[in-house]
């Protein structure tokens, strides 16, 4: 009976054989069709150029025919509302809703970006466009103001004062806040504790510190209390004192953020904490410390009250920072521009632009120097490591056995004849 049944069982179906594809032929010239892998689609971009002439649309017959707005922001506060809307719209007909509100939250901070792009040009090119009558001329920069009155034209007179007063100020003030901020974010991280957290919260108290309280300080404490007189260094004091908070609270982040397993080999390996910090934590947080710097001197290189109220204004060139008023770029710009006279405007808008090239430098200058990676040498260092590795298989190679002149080499050597 069961063989029977064996025997009427169908026969199992053969396993599929593994197929393998033909080889392309090689007189086939069909060109191979690419796939596009761009995020942006033809139909996003029709939803945005729809969406933007709605909105204008819209925003021109509420303004024109409907409401008596006339105002230029509003138009354009309500036309930015509706092309919001709109594009979401647009976008709904397509796609679901977790893909809608992504396209509508890239395009909102896309185009804030854009905004604030904008306004940065207009900052710099309106400055640069009122100042062009005063940057042409070569007195602008290499004359003072002191034998220049307001109604002489531009190619008398300059700025160099100005110049020279923001450049000594600026490196007064660095010379102070650099090492007492680091020093003081160092101590924060490595130096945990009561003192340490009421220290953090003083110095995240101070970087609120209004300029004009600062400047007061300073003139309270130091030209009026100890006698000194004003000057650049009294007006470094003062900048120093607005820009060692930002200092401090930027190298403190910076440092938090060193792995604390390069602190734990460097103990390992016997390294002290003044060595781990000054070998290990340091050069691995360069480049924030850097930020943290060009944060700070762009807090001070700005400020205008502190160095009223600290150095004073002239009109002469005063190279010596620690006596006599000096005038800074700031400075400078605002009373150039306070004034009526055409002539003077245009220097202070001058002023204005090369301040901004100023900082500009002054940036690109601190990017080259700190902005190397943790661990990277510059060419001088490679250059001296190299050397070094030479003499040292030089001398590893003198003490080899069987080298001319190491020790043991007469004894290994066979006897003569």
């Amino acid at each position: 009976m069961t063989s029977d049944l064996l025997s009427a069982a169908p026969p199992a179906a053969p396993a599929p054989a593994t197929v393998r594809p033909a080889p392309p032929d090689p007189d086939d010239r069909t060109p191979e069709a690419r796939r596009a892998t761009s995020a942006v689609r033809a139909s996003d971009l029709l939803a945005l150029a729809g969406a933007a002439v709605g909105s204008l649309a819209l925003t021109t017959l509420l303004f024109v025919w409907i409401a008596p707005f006339d105002t230029l922001l509003g138009f354009a506060v309500v036309a930015y509302l509706l092309f919001l809307g709109l594009y979401a719209v647009l976008v709904s007909l397509d796609e679901p809703g977790a893909l809608v509100r992504d396209k509508v939250a890239a395009v909102l901070w896309q185009s804030l970006a854009a905004l604030l792009l904008g306004a940065l040009l207009l900052v710099v090119g309106y400055t640069l466009w009122r100042g062009r009558s005063a940057l042409v001329h070569l007195n602008f920069l290499t004359e003072d103001m002191s034998g220049t009155g307001p109604l002489q034209p531009l190619s008398e007179g300059g700025v160099l004062h100005a110049v020279v007063g923001t450049l000594e100020q600026i490196a007064l003030a660095l010379v102070i806040t650099v090492p007492l901020g680091l020093g003081c974010a160092v101590f924060l991280n490595e130096v945990p504790g009561r003192y340490a957290r009421f220290v953090r919260t003083v110095v995240e108290a101070m970087t609120a510190l209004p300029s004009i309280v600062a400047g007061l300080f300073v003139y309270a404490t130091v030209i009026l209390a100890l006698g000194f007189d004003k000057s650049g260094a009294a007006a470094s004091l003062a900048l120093g004192v607005m820009m060692l908070p930002i200092v401090i609270r930027a190298a403190d982040v910076v440092l938090r953020l060193v792995p604390g397993s390069l602190r734990e080999a460097s103990y390992a390996l016997g390294a002290s904490q003044w060595r781990t910090v000054w070998t290990v934590v340091l050069p691995t947080s360069r480049s924030g410390l850097t930020t943290a710097v060009i944060l700070g001197t762009a807090r001070g290189i700005g400020e205008t009250s502190p160095v009223l109220l600290t150095s004073g204004a002239t009109a002469d060139l005063n190279l010596n920072a620690l006596s006599g008023p000096q005038v800074s770029l700031p400075l400078a710009t605002f009373q150039l521009v306070s004034s009526p006279q055409p002539q003077l405007i245009a220097r202070g808008f001058g002023a204005a632009a090369l301040l901004m090239a100023l900082v500009l430098l002054l940036f690109v200058a601190a990017r080259v120097i700190g902005g190397r990676a943790p661990g990277e040498l510059t060419r001088g260092q490679r250059h001296r490591r190299v050397l070094a590795s030479r003499r040292d298989a030089a001398r590893m190679a003198a003490r080899a056995p069987g080298a001319a002149g190491a020790p043991g080499a007469a004894a290994d050597a066979p006897p003569p004849g």
